[in-house]
């Protein structure tokens, strides 16, 4: 059972084991400060050997001003840089490398002074502890650009989490005309687990865990969800890119990571609110759906899992928000189990 309790410490994974950081609240002012420091440590530093993760990775000539924040960790005045207030649709990528980093539908004014961004694209950036041993720098999961530093607890957004990010250290890739984003919406048990395993295909540019499935116009809490009176059921929320991952490869993922054959249950987690459904956005989905059900209906699978039309889907605490991701805990009733060819 979830113990909706706010949390401190986090761990990270890093290249030589398990290191534990302390997440302190910072506030803007705090942060500007902090950043002013580490500029002035880091004027003088030597320049810095630019190694990228993937191989044949080719890396973008930096002017002055980018390399001293990508390459020597600096950070750019605050409100100078070109994204703080930007609003178009589309990815913001890694200025050194290229790689695609947050979504716009991830931005939302801090009021820091700089770029903010809830989410990131799927394993796109890495968390290390900072030199000051306090905050949490961000890097490039590419190549290991610096990018800014994160913060938990501020309570900004549903999702509790502040990537703040130099422009600098950013470039903008627009949605092109033809391009769309697409929704998907699965209840399949405690949405922690769902939600960890669901966040880590590419393609997938956001998650959200939630309510959906019941009746009613008002939002409902965790504690009243949890009486079974509210008709609703743990789901997630998925923004994707359709050009990189298409919906049917999701809807599997989705079966292969729990188990469809219980009934308002998932491992030990009893109830309506952890039942098997689908929430499909439109005909199309609902005909991949069902092809999907048939598959596994002919592999001798008793299917429990519900398929209705989307409805209003509301978020849930932010202590729920990628949970895994800020506990460092494994999800307990959830794992891929390879059931598609």
């Amino acid at each position: 059972m979830k113990n909706p309790t706010k949390y401190k410490l986090m761990i990270l994974l890093a290249m030589g084991g398990l290191t534990w950081a302390v997440l302190s609240w910072a506030s803007p002012a705090q942060s500007r400060q902090a950043d002013k420091n580490t500029n002035a440590k880091q004027a003088k530093a030597p320049p810095a050997q630019r190694t990228p993760r993937k191989a044949n990775m080719k890396l973008k000539e930096l002017s002055r001003e980018e390399a001293n924040v990508i390459l020597h960790k600096g950070t750019e005045p605050s409100y100078s840089g070109k994204y703080v207030k930007h609003h178009e649709v589309g990815i913001y990528t890694c200025k050194q490398c290229g790689e695609g980093l947050f979504h716009s539908s991830s931005k939302f004014d801090s009021r820091s002074g700089w770029p903010s961004f809830d989410d990131q694209i799927s394993d796109s950036v890495s968390l290390i502890r900072d030199a000051d041993g306090h905050r949490i720098e961000v890097v490039c999961a590419a190549c290991d650009g610096h990018l800014g530093h994160v913060f938990i607890g501020e309570l900004m957004t549903d999702k509790d989490t502040r990537y703040c990010v130099n422009s600098l250290s950013l470039d903008f890739a627009p949605q092109a005309a033809t391009e769309t984003t697409e929704t998907a919406v699965f209840a399949g048990g405690c949405f922690w687990g769902v939600e960890h395993l669901m966040k880590q295909e590419p393609g997938v540019l956001s998650t959200s865990v939630g309510y959906t499935g019941g009746p009613g116009k008002s939002k409902p809490t965790y504690e009243q969800v949890c009486t079974k009176k509210t008709g609703h059921a743990e789901a997630i929320e998925i923004l994707f890119d359709p050009n990189v991952v298409s919906y049917e490869k999701l809807a599997k993922l989705f079966f292969e990571i729990h188990d469809f054959t219980q009934l308002n249950r998932q491992g030990p987690d009893i109830g309506s609110q952890y039942r098997s459904a689908v929430f499909y956005q439109s005909e199309a989905q609902h005909q991949t759906l069902n092809t999907i059900l048939d598959t596994l209906k002919q592999k001798g699978y008793d299917v429990k899992t519900e398929l209705v039309p989307a409805i209003q889907y509301w978020a849930a605490e932010v202590y729920h928000q990628d949970y895994y991701t800020k506990t460092g805990k494994a999800p307990y009733c959830h794992v891929h189990k390879k059931i598609f060819d």
